[in-house]
Parts: structure tokens; C-alpha cells; sequence
């Protein structure tokens, strides 16, 4: 009879393959206490549930497997040179290393997979974790996403933990202290320019778009 650490150490080995190779020991072994963490609450709760109530225990697992975490996570993006404040929500991410996406649907697509690896690149960080619950064996949920990435900086940048928030499971951390693109003063439109009537008929208005220039005719 296989012991709880041998199970922990197959399943995690399982989401290793479906993922991609090249994360450090220090973060392979943080996944393998998160994968313990998720078979904990799958095996008391078995398949069928809410994303919700899959999530609410995995962060009571988390706690008390003495893991540090941050829950619901604002991830901004940039565009055109444009912050979009609160693009993405990642559900958890755990010692500001690994990235946890939560899913109970009927099966794993890419589209999921591909949302992991975006909030790994938008976040700078280099493994995620996917944990379907709605499934009866849960290696069969797991995927584990490595981001291999190596060119320049991204536009997102991630903010350090804060100690003294304190980790609580209901922590909701914005992104960005900045204020929303919304709330920005849009420059005042200038006010067109009339020619003087009664100035020299030598002088004309240019009829460029910026401010108008007086400048002699030919």
C-alpha cells in the first residue's frame, strides 16, 4: 500500500510530464507540497464541485502546510502603451513563486494550459500549476507549466509580497498603486484660431492640424 508521501511524489512526477522541464529543485519541490495540498482536499471532496469550494480549501490546505499565499491576484497588462488595470485574475499564487489555476470543468482543454502560460509571462514568474478537480483520479487533472521564456522584459511587472498584509486566505492584492487610465485628465482641446479680419492681407493661417501658424504669402 502506497504511503501518502509516495502519492504526493507520483502525482507531482505525472504533472512534471505533462508540463514542460527546466524549473529549478527549490520550486519542484514547492510544487510537490501544492500537489499534496490539492490531493488532500480531492480525496475528502471527490469531483462534482464548485471551483469556489475547491479553491476555499486548497488555501485552508495551503495554511496549514505553512505555504504563504496570495488569493485572487490583479495581474495589469499593457497595450499600445496603455495599463489596463485588473486584465487578468490568477486564483492563487503561492510563496509569490508558483501560479495556481483552479478548474472544476469536464476536462483540461489548450486553452487552458495557454491561459497559465499568459499569466506566467504577464507576471514574470516561471511555473504555474492547473488542478481540474472535476475529475475521479486527480493526476489525470494536473498539468504543470514551466515558462521558458528568455527575451527581454515584459511590460507587467509583479509586486513583491507584502509581510505585514499577513497571507490572509481572503488577501486581494491590486497589481498596480497607479491610478486607472480612466482616471487620467485627457489633455484640454485648444481652442481653433480666427484670423484677424483686419490684419495684413499678406498674412494667412496655415491650415495644419496643430496649432495655426501666420506665415507670409508667396
Amino acid at each position: 500500500m502506497r504511503t501518502d508521501g509516495n502519492e504526493h511524489a507520483e502525482v507531482a512526477a505525472e504533472a512534471g510530464e505533462t508540463g514542460s522541464p527546466g524549473a529549478e529543485p527549490g520550486l519542484n519541490l514547492l510544487t510537490e507540497r501544492i500537489i499534496g495540498s490539492a490531493i488532500e482536499v480531492h480525496r475528502h471532496l471527490g469531483p462534482g464541485l464548485l471551483e469556489s469550494i475547491y479553491e476555499e480549501c486548497l488555501c485552508y490546505e495551503l495554511s496549514q502546510a505553512g505555504l504563504r499565499f496570495q488569493r485572487q491576484v490583479y495581474l495589469p497588462i499593457h497595450y499600445k502603451g496603455i495599463r489596463l488595470e485588473s486584465a487578468y485574475t490568477m486564483d492563487l499564487v503561492v510563496e509569490d513563486l508558483v501560479v495556481v489555476e483552479i478548474k472544476a470543468t469536464e476536462g483540461t482543454a489548450p486553452v487552458h494550459c495557454a491561459q497559465l502560460l499568459t499569466y506566467l509571462r504577464a507576471s514574470n514568474r516561471e511555473v504555474g500549476l492547473l488542478i481540474n478537480f472535476n475529475v475521479p483520479v486527480l493526476k489525470n487533472g494536473l498539468k504543470r507549466i514551466v515558462n521558458l521564456y528568455k527575451g527581454p522584459g515584459l511590460p507587467a511587472t509583479r509586486k513583491p509580497i507584502n509581510p505585514d498584509l499577513g497571507f490572509s486566505p481572503r488577501l486581494r492584492v491590486s497589481a498596480s498603486k497607479e491610478a486607472p487610465l480612466s482616471a487620467q485628465a485627457l489633455p484640454a482641446a485648444e481652442e481653433p484660431i480666427t484670423p484677424d479680419l483686419n490684419s495684413s492681407p499678406r498674412l494667412r493661417v496655415s491650415a495644419s492640424k496643430g496649432s495655426p501658424v501666420l506665415r507670409e504669402a508667396s
